[in-house]
């Protein structure tokens, strides 16, 4: 008898367990985006998998950097970037540096540890596509107002 009640109880517990949605394999490109936010500066944004605000969870996600745009900026954890379209433009460091920005064509893949300060540029609209842990957002570097996007 224990054992029914043992059994018949497994099944309600596994019955009543909805755990994770199935995975399914996922691909995308440049054409193929489906942008989740459009900012007024042209900037796009799209999660692709996982979800950005989920503390200690893995998430991919893409941008569209337009021509014409820059930014000094940082982010809340380690991110890794990868050029897909365009020429994304770097510089490193604790002020907004123009002048000395290093260019990453596509197939490029940059780490850029947590709030560490960089500048951010594209002459030509660049899509990257990076990967990061939650909860994660861009920031501007300590001790600096946002004057969020820009354009030359």
């Amino acid at each position: 008898m224990h054992w029914k009640i043992a059994w018949l109880l497994t099944l309600i517990l596994a019955a009543s367990f909805q755990g994770e949605p199935a995975k399914l394999p996922q691909a995308w490109n440049a054409r193929t985006m489906e942008w989740q936010k459009t900012d007024s500066d042209g900037t796009m944004w799209a999660v692709l998998e996982g979800r950005s605000d989920a503390p200690g969870e893995v998430f991919t996600y893409a941008a569209l950097v337009p021509a014409g745009f820059h930014e000094f900026r940082s982010y809340s954890t380690d991110v890794r970037v990868a050029v897909v379209q365009g020429v994304l433009k770097v510089s490193f460091g604790e002020t907004s540096d123009l002048e000395h920005l290093t260019s990453y064509p596509v197939g490029t893949l940059l780490f850029v540890p947590a709030n560490v300060p960089f500048t951010i540029a594209a002459d030509e609209d660049t899509i990257i596509i990076g990967t990061s842990i939650g909860p994660w957002h861009t920031h501007p570097p300590a001790g600096l107002k946002y004057d969020n996007h820009q354009h030359r």
